[in-house]
């Protein structure tokens, strides 16, 4: 009898965290973070001068305002995450552009 009950409170404390899930951007969140390593990683190795490093982390501040304007009612609709991720497809673009533009840091 006390199993039946345990399974519904586990299935209940599932479905609780999936909406809270729902409402956020797990695959944008981590996205931007992956970005931001490799920006880092480029200039650790040299690829990227300080200037450049500037530029794409204000490109990676734009994507994250758009997310938390997005956010701001609680929902991101499939029209902002559409938008959100093509942000992020340029900036994908961008960073591997400044990184492998054979311009080294003085």
């Amino acid at each position: 009898m006390h199993k039946p009950i345990l399974a519904w409170i586990v299935i209940g404390a599932l479905t609780s965290s999936g909406l809270a899930l729902a409402q956020s951007t797990p695959r944008i969140d981590k996205r931007q973070e992956q970005q931001d390593k490799r920006i880092e990683k480029g200039v650790a190795s040299g690829q990227l001068n300080q200037k450049e490093a500037a530029r794409l982390e204000k490109g990676q501040g734009q994507v994250q305002k758009m997310e938390n304007k997005a956010l701001s009612d609680g929902k991101v609709t499939k029209h902002e995450r559409r938008r959100i991720e093509h942000t992020q497809d340029q900036q994908n673009k961008k960073i591997r552009r400044e990184r492998h533009d054979k311009q080294k840091t003085e």
